[in-house]
């Protein structure tokens, strides 16, 4: 596809746009999606392609009655009310204000402690050492899994996560069924030995869905297992992914750009508008889903009942009607309608969380570091769906 791609005229950057395909995406679309978003914008913005027309329909070819398959119809994220509904009000005490101030205080800590390590050596991978560790340790936390069992979470987050590739090869897909069969068998362990204790613990996610689960055998509204045990793996997951980008992604735009990087660290109360302004750069989740309900029209297009639609939000970030300069960095950029954590009911439930992580990561590793330099070749998380690294070498002074 990204043959295709050709600055030079309309016509050539219609052809591309309408040569887009989703499905046979090359390297050069992974490093940098945004020359093909634009004439998709401007050319062909309802873009058709031969899609299936819900979730349970659209997940069986790729997942079959596989684990996976099982996982991604159970979690919050792909389903509606008044299973969704209800899951989410279980959820939303864990990110009250109140909640989140008082898991400020940690998150600092944790940062602190990190760029501790990162002072001693001075050479670290702002992925494995830094971003990635902040929202597992902490989701680590939420879930109640004893810090020495942490080591595996990355590993099953990203392998579920990379199964919701446009194009799934068959290593993707067994990777992504052992890492639900492993997950879940540690939750099941890990709630056997929770249900032994005397009583849950106060603000820890799992003991509130372990209450409202069939575990704890109580009368009324219940989760069932597999609910509880596909919805603690969606928690990491939701929390794991999309933080570790945005702080990796923030990071890189700082460095790739010095002027805003000097202007940040002279006027840290710009870190809000500063953050606002990475997540609709390098918005960490590119692509949505959604199924038209009814008949609908969208961008002049007839959406029929049924439709399976794939939502451009790395395009809508950067779409010049409504963002001016849209790829320029501007810290101070207001307003900022970005859609980086969607919006309606499927808005991402963790988004003041993600945004606390983000403006304490980032404002400390300003202030803790005069200079942030790359410090080597950096490898991309090579997804069509979620933008980020997988790697990045960084040097501090």
């Amino acid at each position: 596809m990204g043959d295709t791609i050709s600055p030079e005229t309309p016509a050539s950057l219609r052809a591309a746009a309408l040569a887009f395909d989703l499905r046979k995406l090359d390297r050069r679309f992974l490093e940098d999606p945004y020359p093909i978003y634009r004439p998709l914008r401007e050319h062909d913005p309802v873009h058709r392609m031969c899609w299936s027309s819900d979730k349970k329909i659209d997940f069986r070819p790729n997942f079959a009655d596989s684990l996976l398959y099982e996982h991604h119809t159970t979690s919050l994220v792909f389903n509606d009310p008044p299973y969704h509904t209800r899951v989410r009000k279980l959820l939303a005490p864990a990110f009250t204000p109140r909640a989140l101030k008082a898991l400020q205080p940690r998150i600092e800590a944790l940062v602190d402690r990190l760029l501790d390590r990162a002072a001693e050596r001075r050479r670290f991978d702002l992925i494995d050492d830094f971003a990635a560790a902040i929202p597992v340790q902490l989701i680590g936390d939420m879930l109640g899994v004893p810090s020495d069992e942490r080591g595996p979470l990355r590993g099953w987050s990203l392998a579920i996560l990379g199964a919701l590739e446009p194009v799934l090869s068959r290593e993707q897909f067994e990777r992504g069924v052992t890492a639900v069969a492993e997950f879940k068998a540690y939750l099941v362990d890990l709630v056997r030995r929770r249900l032994n204790e005397a009583e849950g613990k106060e603000g820890e996610i799992l003991s509130t869905l372990i209450a409202a689960s069939d575990f704890a055998a109580r009368q009324g509204e219940r989760l069932s297992e597999l609910e509880l045990l596909h919805n603690c793996i969606f928690l990491l997951n939701a929390g794991h992914e999309t933080t570790t980008n945005l702080i990796g992604n923030s990071i890189d735009l700082l460095i790739r750009n010095p002027d805003a990087m000097r202007e940040l660290r002279d006027n840290p109360d710009r870190i809000d508008t500063a953050v606002e302004e990475f997540l609709r750069m390098e918005s960490s989740n590119q692509l949505g889903n959604r199924r038209a309900t009814r008949d609908a029209r969208l961008g002049g297009a007839d959406i029929p009942a049924g439709s399976y639609v794939h939502i451009g939000i790395g395009a809508a970030n950067r779409d010049p009607a409504q963002f001016e300069n849209p790829d320029r960095l501007d810290i101070r950029r207001q307003p900022n309608r970005h859609l980086a954590f969607a919006t309606g009911i499927h808005a991402c439930a963790g988004m003041s969380l993600a945004r606390m992580e983000a403006k304490v990561a980032i404002g400390k590793t300003l202030a803790r570091f005069a200079t942030i330099e790359r410090d080597g070749a950096f490898v991309r998380g090579g997804r069509a769906r979620f933008r980020g690294f997988l790697h990045y070498p960084v040097r501090v002074g």
